[in-house]
Formats: C-alpha cells, structure tokens, sequence
C-alpha cells in the first residue's frame, strides 16, 4: 500500500512539474514593452513544437503565427485567449506584452518628436547645441527660456508643440523670472 502511494505521489509531482514548466511564461513585469512575439517563439522552442502545430492546435493560420513571431504582427484579444489557453496562463498575457511594447515604442517614438525648427531662432540657445537639444526632456528649461525670451511665433510654436495644458502647467510651476516678459507672456497667452 505504501509503495502505491508513493508511485502516486511520485507521478503526481512528476506531472505538476511538467504541467508547472510548460506553464512557466515570464512575468509581465519582467518582459514590459518586448514585443509578444519574441516570447511566442521562445515558448514554441522551450516546448520543442513547432509553429504549424502551434497555428493548427489553436486553429489559426501558420502565416498569422510567423507574422507575430517574426514581429511583423501584433497580438489581438481573440488570439491571446487561444494562446492563453494553449499555454495555460491568464487570458490577458499576451494582449498586455503587446499594449507594454505598442506604448514603449509610442514613447521612443515621442522621444525623437521635434517642434517646427523653421518657427525657432538658434539664437535663443546660444548656450548649447541647437541640433542636440532634447525636446521632451527639456521641456521646462525650453519653455522658460521661449517665454523670456522668445517672439510671438516661437511661443506659438512650442504651445503647438508641447499643447497649452502642458506649457501652463509649467510656466505655473516657474516662481520667479529674471524677466519680466516671462510674466508678460504668460499672462497674454493665458497660460498663468
């Protein structure tokens, strides 16, 4: 009897860990903003299967699966429910790896945005290089510096650049100006 118990227990945790393992997807955490392909193909190669018997076992196409896991594709909610459930994790995994990598590559995107240079004098930037000046993370600095100093069309542009709401808010959280056309400026674009 003790011998069929642990024969039992024996297959129960050899299966637990087989089961465990083939379930084992990285944490969301870990992975935010890869494309939800790389980890398709690394689950496909990890479960020793390939992507046709993939495709076939969720009743997808082959060319819907390649497509993602050469990431020329991205995930949709149907699709992350079949492979949530071929691969026995939550409904939602794959959705979220893809809205982590579509806002991680928005962000990079955003990161190399630029406002109508043409609209701008180089000569407000004396102090540093123009052509190296990073937007989105100097956008305190830029605002201050384009309400100081700036003409009618410079302070139109970086408005239209970085929106009324963002450049208020800023110029709101400026105490105190050396110059009084920062005050002035503000004021007639209505931004404090």
């Amino acid at each position: 009897m003790l011998k069929k118990v642990n024969t039992f227990v024996y297959y129960y945790i050899y299966a637990y860990i087989c089961i465990t393992k083939e379930a084992m997807l990285p944490k969301i955490t870990k992975i935010k903003g890869i494309h939800p392909g790389l980890i398709l193909g690394r689950e496909i190669k990890r479960n020793n299967i390939k992507s046709s018997q993939l495709a076939m076992s969720i009743g997808e196409h082959k060319q819907t699966i390649s497509a993602i896991i050469n990431q020329k594709r991205g995930i949709n909610p149907e699709l992350s429910i079949k492979l949530a459930n071929y691969f026995h994790t939550e409904e939602d995994y794959f959705m979220m790896l893809q809205a982590g990598y579509e806002v991680k590559r928005k962000l990079i995107e955003n990161s190399n945005r630029m406002p109508n240079l043409d609209n701008i004098r180089r000569v407000l930037f004396w102090d540093t290089s123009f052509d190296k000046i990073d937007w989105n993370k100097n956008k305190r600095a830029i605002i201050q510096r384009i309400l100081e100093r700036g003409n009618d069309k410079e302070i139109n542009e970086i408005i239209k650049f970085y929106g009324k709401a963002t450049v208020s808010k800023i110029a709101k959280s400026i105490n105190l100006s050396r110059f009084s056309t920062f005050q002035k400026n503000a004021e007639t674009y209505d931004l404090i």
